[in-house]
């Protein structure tokens, strides 16, 4: 609708006076700390501005505002509605105070803050819907776990040697090489052009078609090129699908949404295997070999199906739609995923509002989107962040496991149809114990959650290495080993690194970048992801199984130090108000970083009833205004 031209004010313009915001109420939406005294006062005005372009207006500027509004975007119709949306977007904390507001509205809105998840069935169902595209690629590694024992035999690279032992992690890894150095990239473009949902539908059919196309191949270099066809679809879908999540789901409950991805790759990971178990002793037939691993290939393909299917009955995102001045659309979105009008003209202003601050902001930059990625600091430490829970999230080892716990677990004396148990029981493991993240990331946080579960990685992955240090004369005891250390880290995954990433990754960049930023994350896993599928049966050769596990499980502590210096915590923030986060200096994330472990001894172990200040009102000892509050009693 409407897309008429109006006059973008200069940012200095926009920030105007800040002398009002200190007092703002405590514990709003749009509190802020005060000035730092370091020269920095212009910054925080932009950071604040970007958290709320409402927060300095009179009603009176405000209600204009409005009318400049739905005069743009033809809804004139919704202009009493989009007033009172405007009053409460400008702070969410103080509705209550708003004489314009009716009963009915403010219970509404009391109502949301008490029953967060009391959603629409729209909103739950697309969701999964789209969540669901993660089976297709969580089935195809662990159905090629269970092909690693039928396939390479065949296609004669079942050997010991170097040569095929590097073939045969060229195949596995084929889909992930293809997503790290093309397909992601494709996720911008795409978005672009066909929407979230458009995107969603061509990258889950190319992925089911890639597993369809795997089944009929008959040699190792046929199979590696259907692979790669497959990664045409996982790279944008994994870059595509926790965006749509994180731009429909309302904050309090955003983590758990997003996280959905990650909770139905394990999920896809445990069919896998149970593919595996049941076309493991399927016989060939006439004109047909290897007919058990062809099904396991095959079978990957029907949650696609089952997607493409159904993303065309669901809402596109209101936040692209917005991007692209179709504001009617997606306000009829919003209807559908929100419980409330005045909830759906919430989001429909504040998020447009959002949107041209940030548009106004690059424009005044004059830089291509991908250069800004790079070189406005806010966008790189965002790059920097998501970089290292991504990279986290395969060099904890799980992938590793997850394409080769069947020969693992042979490593370790166990039979073929025992190996393919003893990976399904892996599989179900990781995904039942995604499911406490899906009430914990947004209670205790996606940064507490890595910081949590990230020890117990490092430690069970020594444990299972070390099981392969028994004499093989116990045989039973070395796989229970194995077994235990496998499983209790998988157990540790779920909640952790699991679900982690990906929500993480699809939260910390702006709207203008966020496409870009987003395909260079999954990129990055996608990358580390094919190495380990690569290398990881040559470093099992090399190094002994014992040795790989070590090698995992060293790097798990070094991650545990890079998320703690590196990595803010994002709960409970909109998507506009981390950028206030992100504008905080690298050394004072560092600083803030390096204190929690003293504030975790004097919390959890000395049981001191202090709270910590969030960190984008935190100041380091160099720069601090108000020491009091670093480490402040509760009153």
């Amino acid at each position: 609708m409407g897309g008429g031209e109006f006059e973008k004010p200069k940012l200095r313009e926009l920030a105007g006076s800040t002398t009002s915001l200190n007092n703002r109420r405590s514990g709003s939406l749009t509190e802020v700390a005060s000035v730092d005294g370091s020269g920095h006062e212009d910054q925080k005005a932009t950071s604040q501005l970007l958290a709320n372009p409402l927060m300095n207006k009179s009603e009176g500027e405000l209600f204009a505002d409005v009318d400049e509004f739905v005069e743009r975007t033809g809804m004139e119709d919704k202009r009493e509605l989009l007033y009172k949306a405007a009053l409460v977007a400008q702070d969410r904390e103080n509705f209550q105070r708003l004489d314009r507001l009716s009963d009915e509205d403010k219970a509404a809105l009391r109502h949301e803050k008490t029953h967060k998840w009391n959603q629409t069935k729209t909103l739950y169902w697309q969701i999964f819907m789209c969540s669901m595209a993660a089976v297709v690629q969580g089935m195809d590694e662990t159905v090629i776990n269970g092909a690693n024992l039928f396939y390479p035999e065949q296609f004669g690279i079942g050997g010991d040697s170097t040569h095929d032992t590097l073939l045969v992690g060229l195949v596995n890894s084929a889909p992930y090489i293809c997503s790290a150095l093309f397909s992601c990239w494709l996720t911008y473009p795409l978005n672009r052009w066909l929407g979230r949902r458009g995107t969603i539908f061509w990258s889950t059919l190319c992925a089911g078609l890639g597993c369809i196309w795997g089944a009929v191949t008959n040699s190792w270099w046929h199979l590696f090129i259907s692979r790669l066809f497959l990664g045409l679809g996982i790279g944008p879908k994994s870059s595509t699908v926790p965006v749509l999540a994180a731009e429909i789901s309302p904050a309090a409950i955003r983590g758990a949404m997003a996280m959905q991805w990650q909770t139905w790759t394990a999920f896809g990971i445990c069919l896998g295997t149970v593919s595996s178990l049941i076309f493991q002793n399927v016989p060939d037939k006439p004109g047909i070999t290897g007919l058990s691993w062809r099904l396991m290939l095959g079978s990957a393909c029907l949650p696609a199906i089952f997607v493409c299917a159904q993303v065309y009955f669901t809402p596109e995102s209101p936040r692209w739609l917005i991007g692209k001045n179709r504001h009617r659309k997606a306000w009829e979105s919003l209807l559908r995923l929100r419980k409330t009008e005045l909830s759906a003209a919430i989001d429909l202003y504040y998020t447009s509002k959002c949107i041209e601050m940030e548009e106004i902001l690059a424009e005044q930059r004059s830089r291509n989107r991908l250069i800004e990625l790079f070189t406005i600091k806010r966008n790189l430490r965002a790059v920097r962040a998501s970089a290292i829970v991504m990279f986290a999230q395969q060099f904890c080892g799980i992938n590793a496991i997850a394409y080769y716990s069947s020969v693992i677990f042979e490593n370790a004396g166990s039979s073929t149809t025992k190996a393919l148990l003893g990976s399904f029981g892996y599989g179900l493991i990781n995904w039942v114990f995604s499911f406490p993240a899906f009430f914990t990331i947004d209670t205790f946080g996606r940064r507490s959650l890595l910081l949590f579960t990230l020890p117990f990685l490092s430690f069970f992955m020594f444990i299972a290495g070390s099981g392969f240090w028994i004499p093989s004369s116990n045989q039973n005891g070395q796989l229970a080993m194995v077994v235990v250390g496998v499983y209790f880290f998988a157990a540790f995954y779920g909640p952790g690194l699991g679900p982690v990433p990906f929500t993480y990754s699809a939260e910390v960049y702006p709207l203008q970048v966020r496409e870009l930023g987003m395909g260079l994350a999954t990129a990055i896993t996608w990358f580390w992801n094919a190495v380990n599928a690569l290398f990881f049966p040559l470093q099992i050769r090399s190094w002994t199984s014992a040795g790989a596990f070590y090698w995992f499980g060293g790097w798990n502590a070094i991650l545990f130090v890079l998320v703690l210096l590196f990595c803010p915590e994002t709960k409970a923030y909109t998507l506009e108000e981390l950028d206030d986060v992100f504008n905080l200096s690298t050394s004072r994330q560092m600083k803030y970083g390096l204190e929690s472990p003293a504030f975790w001894f004097r919390r959890y172990i000395l049981r001191q009833d202090i709270r910590r200040t969030p960190i984008q009102d935190y100041n380091s000892s160099e720069v601090k205004d108000r020491p009091e509050i670093q480490h402040r009693e509760k009153v």
